[in-house]
C-alpha cells in the first residue's frame, strides 16, 4: 500500500452510529492504520434509502473520496449493513479497494435472494424484517441516565462490553429539541434500511467482479447467518472465513477480540500496516 499510514474505512451496522465502535478503531490505529468512518448512513437527504441501497452505496463512495483523495488505496471493513455497502462500494472501485472484511454480513444469494425479492415486491417484507421492531422502537427519554437504565436492563445489551454500551450512548443519543434526549439514528431510516435489504448483491458481484480479496468473520450464534446461509459467502471468501463466539453483534460483545481478528484477516488477505 502507500508509504503513508494505510487507510481503513469502516461502515457501521444499521442503527448503530460509527462511534459505537470506538474500541475497535483505537486498536486498529494502535496497529498503524488510519481509520475513517461515516458517522451515520442514510441520514443525508441527498442519499435516500431505496431498494437495493444504490444511494447508500454512493454516500459511502462520496465519503471515501473525502478521506482518500485521488484514489488513495483503502481497505473496507463493515459490520452487517456496513459489510454489504462495503461490497457494493468495492465493486465500483476495483482499482482503489485492496481488501474487504465482512463482520457478520452473509451474502444473500440463490433461492433466498429470490424469496427476499418476492417479499419486498408483495409488501410482506415487514412481517419477516427486523423493521417490524425498529418502527416501534422507543426513541425519546428524559435524560441520558434514563437511556442507560433502559438499555442496561435488556438481555441483548447485557452481553455487550460495558465500554461499548457507553460509546453507543454517547454516539447514538442526542439532545431532543422537544426536550430530553432521543435516538440519533432515526428509527424511520433504520426501518427503511431493513425493509430494502439488497436482494441483487450476488448478481451485482457477478456483473462487477471484485478484484480485492474478501474475508468473512461471523458470530458462532448469529441468527442472521443461520437465516441467510453461507453458500454464497463461501464462494466469495473461499478459505478466508473465521468465527468468533457471540451473536450478530459480536463486535459489541468482544471488541478487543474482534479488532485483533480483523487485523489477522487483513494480513491473511495480504494487506498489513507498516511496522
Amino acid at each position: 500500500m502507500s508509504a503513508e499510514r494505510p487507510l481503513l474505512v469502516f461502515c457501521h451496522a444499521n442503527g448503530f452510529p460509527a462511534g459505537t465502535y470506538r474500541r475497535l478503531f483505537e486498536a486498529w490505529q494502535a496497529a498503524g492504520w488510519r481509520v475513517e468512518a461515516l458517522a451515520r448512513s442514510g441520514h443525508d437527504p441527498a442519499f435516500p434509502v431505496t431498494a437495493n441501497w444504490p444511494h447508500l452505496r454512493d454516500e459511502l463512495l462520496r465519503f471515501i473520496d473525502s478521506v482518500a483523495p485521488a484514489g488513495t488505496p483503502v481497505v473496507l471493513v463493515g459490520h452487517s449493513m456496513g459489510g454489504y455497502l462495503s461490497l457494493k462500494a468495492a465493486s465500483r472501485r476495483p482499482q482503489q479497494v485492496r481488501a474487504v472484511v465482512l463482520l457478520d454480513s452473509p451474502v444473500i444469494g440463490g433461492w433466498r435472494a429470490h424469496s427476499l425479492r418476492v417479499l419486498q415486491a408483495t409488501g410482506l417484507m415487514r412481517r419477516h424484517s427486523p423493521g417490524r421492531l425498529s418502527e416501534r422502537r422507543r426513541q425519546q427519554w428524559p435524560d441520558l441516565d434514563s437511556v442507560r437504565h433502559h438499555y442496561g436492563s435488556k438481555a441483548v445489551f447485557a452481553r455487550w462490553h460495558p465500554d461499548v454500551l457507553e460509546d453507543y450512548l454517547q454516539a447514538g443519543i442526542e439532545p431532543d429539541p422537544a426536550g430530553g434526549v432521543r435516538l440519533a439514528f432515526d428509527r424511520r431510516v433504520e426501518t427503511r434500511i431493513y425493509d430494502t435489504l439488497p436482494h441483487q448483491l450476488a448478481t451485482t458481484l457477478r456483473r462487477h467482479p471484485l478484484r480485492a480479496p474478501v474475508g468473512f468473520i461471523g458470530g458462532t450464534r448469529s441468527r442472521e447467518v443461520r437465516q441467510v446461509g453461507l453458500a454464497t459467502t463461501r464462494a466469495l471468501v473461499h478459505d478466508h472465513l473465521h468465527w468468533l463466539e457471540g451473536g450478530h453483534l459480536f463486535p459489541m460483545e468482544q471488541p478487543a477480540a474482534t479488532a485483533a481478528v480483523v487485523l489477522s484477516m487483513l494480513a491473511a488477505l495480504g494487506v498489513t500496516a507498516p511496522a
